[in-house]
Parts: C-alpha cells; structure tokens; sequence
C-alpha cells in the first residue's frame, strides 16, 4: 500500500470499454524512494483533491473492483484522516 495526495481528476472522453464508469485522479506518492511520483489511479471512494489518501497497486487494485481482465494499475481504497510524518 502506498500514501499518496490527490492533486487532480483525469478525465478520458474515450478509453477501453472496461474503465468505462470509473472515476480516475492523478495521485502524487508520500514518503519513500517513489516520493512525488504521479500516478493515475481509480478513486471507489470520492477522494478529493487535496486528500490524503491509500493506493494499492497491481493485481490487488484489480482484485478490489472483482474484474481481473480491467486494466487497472492503481486504486485508491482509502482516505487519510489522522495526520501523519511521511
């Protein structure tokens, strides 16, 4: 799992059939040697921008939306509400 911050939304008039309905946002990484990596990641939970958030990555971001043939990287699975040192 990775800390992120929200920093925008993307939108994608046109994109695979699968991602179809699904909400993406441009994620920066917290902390470790990724920090200030950007990344497109798919948001099930309303983040906003500005948020802190928790990204999972790979085949776990597949297996949260139960659809292992949609291209999914990254999903966020959780907002930040404690203040933390990163």
């Amino acid at each position: 799992m990775i800390a992120a911050k929200v920093i925008d939304n993307i939108w994608a008039t046109r994109k695979a059939e699968s991602l179809r309905g699904l909400k993406l946002m441009l994620v920066e990484v917290l902390g470790g040697i990724d920090a200030g990596r950007i990344m497109i990641a798919v948001d099930t939970i309303s983040a906003g921008i500005g948020e802190r958030v928790l990204v999972c990555t790979g085949s776990s971001a597949r297996k949260m939306l139960d659809c292992e043939n949609t291209p999914i990287d990254a999903i966020i699975v959780g907002i930040i509400d404690e203040d933390c040192t990163f």
